[in-house]
C-alpha cells in the first residue's frame, strides 16, 4: 500500500545572496524536509515587491536565489518561481475578500516595517502591498492545500491568519474545501550576528552582520575572527550572548565531537576563544566551498537550469490552477476556457 506524503510549502523573497543565518535557519531544514515530505518551495518575487527595490536587479536576484537553493541541496523538481504562477495573485484578490480588515490591522510586521521606513524617511513610500502581503502568503499556502508550513516564531501570526482566512471561506461556502495548515516546528538554530549577537544575522543591518555562504574563505575567517565573545578572561559561570552563537554555529554545522571537546574546556575555565573561532570558521569555509563548487557547476548549464525551474513552475501551477478553478466555482466567479 503506497502512503501519500504530507504536504509542506514555505517561500523565499529573492534579496540576494543566501547568508548562513538563512541557510541554517530555513534552507538547511528544507533540504531535510524532502526526505519525508512532498515539498513544494517557492521564491516569491511578488513579495519582493511591498517595499522599494531595484527593478534592473529583481529578475536577476530571483535567478540566483534559485541557483543557489539549488546549490544548498534543494530538488529542481520541488522548486517553482512565484510570477510564474500567477494564480497566486488572482487568489490574493479573492482572499481580500475574505479578510477581516480588523485582522490585517493587528499584523505587526506591517507595523514594524512600515515604522521603520517611516523613522528612516518622512517622505517614505509605504505601499498597500505591504499592507496586504499577509493575505497574499495565505494564498501562497493555500493554493497548494499545504498540510504543514514550517515557520520561525516570528511567522506564527502569519499562519494563524491563513487558518482564519481559510476558515472564513469554508464558512462562507458551507464546505470543508481549504485543508488548515498546521505550523512544523523542527529542530533550527537561531544564529546571531557576530559582530552583535543582540541582532538576527541579517543583511539588512550591514556586512558586518552577515555571513554569505559564498564569501571568500579570506572574508568568512575575518569576521568570525572578529567575532563578539567576552570582555577579559572566559567567565564559565555565565556564557555570553557571543560565545553562545558560536557554539550554535558549531552544532549547526554538526561539528557535534568538536563541539562538545570545546564546549568541556568552556566549563573547565581553559577554553581559547581563537580555539572556538578558528573550529567555527573551519566549518563555514568548508560549506562555503561545498556551495561555491556546486553553484559553479550550475552556472556552466544556466539556460538548462533556467529551463528545468520553468518546467517544475509549469508542473506546480497545474495545482495552483486546479485549486483556483475550483475556488471560482465556490464563490460564483466565472471561469475562462482552458
Amino acid at each position: 500500500m503506497t502512503t501519500v506524503k504530507k504536504q509542506v510549502l514555505s517561500c523565499i523573497q529573492p534579496t540576494g545572496d543566501i547568508h548562513f543565518g538563512n541557510y541554517f535557519g530555513a534552507i538547511k531544514n528544507w533540504v531535510n524536509l524532502q526526505e519525508e515530505y512532498d515539498c513544494v518551495y517557492g521564491v516569491v518575487d511578488y513579495h519582493a515587491m511591498t517595499m522599494p527595490y531595484d527593478v534592473k536587479k529583481l529578475r536577476n536576484n530571483t535567478w540566483d536565489m534559485v541557483f543557489s537553493l539549488i546549490a544548498s541541496g534543494i530538488q529542481p523538481d520541488n522548486l517553482f518561481i512565484q510570477s510564474l504562477v500567477p494564480e497566486h495573485a488572482e487568489l490574493c484578490w479573492i482572499f481580500n475578500c475574505y479578510t477581516s480588515f480588523g485582522w490585517m490591522e493587528r499584523m505587526t510586521q506591517f507595523k514594524d516595517k512600515s515604522s521603520m521606513s517611516t523613522q528612516k524617511s518622512k517622505d517614505a513610500f509605504i505601499s498597500v502591498g505591504l499592507f496586504d502581503y499577509p493575505i497574499l502568503q495565505a494564498a501562497d499556502i493555500l493554493i497548494y492545500k499545504a498540510d504543514f508550513v514550517p515557520v520561525g516564531k516570528d511567522q506564527t501570526q502569519h499562519l494563524e491568519l491563513t487558518r482564519d482566512i481559510a476558515q472564513r471561506f469554508n464558512n462562507s461556502v458551507g464546505k470543508e474545501y481549504f485543508v488548515l495548515p498546521e505550523t512544523l516546528y523542527t529542530e533550527t538554530p537561531n544564529i546571531r550576528s557576530t559582530a552583535d549577537p543582540s541582532k538576527k544575522m541579517s543583511k539588512s543591518a550591514g556586512e558586518k552582520h552577515y555571513i554569505g555562504i559564498y564569501s571568500e574563505e579570506a572574508r568568512i575567517r575575518k569576521q568570525v575572527r572578529s567575532a563578539v565573545t567576552d570582555v577579559g578572561e572566559p567567565n564559565k559561570d555565565k556564557m555570553s550572548d557571543g560565545v553562545a552563537n558560536l557554539f550554535e554555529l558549531l552544532n549547526a554545522g554538526e561539528e557535534t565531537s568538536i563541539a562538545e571537546s570545546l564546549m568541556q574546556s568552556y566549563k573547565t575555565g581553559e577554553l581559547k576563544y581563537v580555539d572556538l573561532k578558528d573550529a567555527v570558521a573551519d566549518m563555514l569555509v568548508a560549506l562555503s566551498a561545498g556551495f561555491t563548487a556546486r553553484r559553479a557547476e550550475l552556472l556552466e548549464n544556466k539556460r538548462a537550469v533556467k529551463d528545468q525551474i520553468k518546467a517544475s513552475s509549469e508542473v506546480i501551477r497545474k495545482q495552483a490552477k486546479e485549486t483556483l478553478k475550483e475556488v471560482k466555482d465556490l464563490t460564483g466567479l466565472l471561469i475562462p476556457k482552458q
